[in-house]
């Protein structure tokens, strides 16, 4: 099969894909070892991948500082769900000042999880209105900057096929 080419050709996407697989067949070691792999090669979502692993203890035993350790690996190279863990992680150990930032930087990358908490959070009186002013004003820049005619047709192509992103 060409995946496995790709594989043994080092190729850290196609070895992140079937380590993807693997997972969603429920074979949580082999998906390890293929996220391990791809994640050696320097595949961001990979790094997330096993931080997922070691949170939710599929396939490892639950160890918080390798978690910490993959989730700072990917958001190293720019991985919003994983900086928005990390303030969530945050948040429950206490240092709500450092996840706050991390949620203001998610949202500065797109990421709606982080505006949606920002919000939650202001109504609670921990962000202030300048930062959650200046979160949502990035949020929108960053998803302004994802628009494009291409995008638009290609999103109506699959809504017509009766697929939704």
């Amino acid at each position: 099969e060409m995946m496995m080419k790709r594989i043994e050709a080092n190729d850290p996407k196609a070895t992140r894909e079937w380590g993807r697989r693997q997972y969603d067949k429920g074979d949580y070691s082999s998906a390890f070892e293929y996220f391990t792999r791809a994640a050696e090669l320097g595949d961001v979502e990979a790094h997330y991948k096993l931080a997922c692993m070691y949170n939710y203890e599929h396939g490892v035993e639950k160890d918080m500082g390798k978690k910490i350790c993959h989730l700072e690996e990917a958001i190293i190279g720019g991985h919003p769900a994983a900086r928005y863990n990390l303030g969530v992680f945050e948040f429950q150990t206490g240092n709500s000042e450092r996840a706050v930032k991390h949620w203001i930087i998610a949202a500065s990358q797109g990421d709606d999880q982080s505006i949606k908490l920002l919000l939650k959070k202001f109504r609670r009186g921990i962000v202030s209105k300048d930062d959650l002013a200046a979160a949502l004003r990035a949020h929108k820049a960053a998803v302004d900057a994802t628009k494009s005619p291409q995008r638009d047709a290609g999103e109506e192509f699959f809504r017509n096929l009766g697929r939704k992103f």
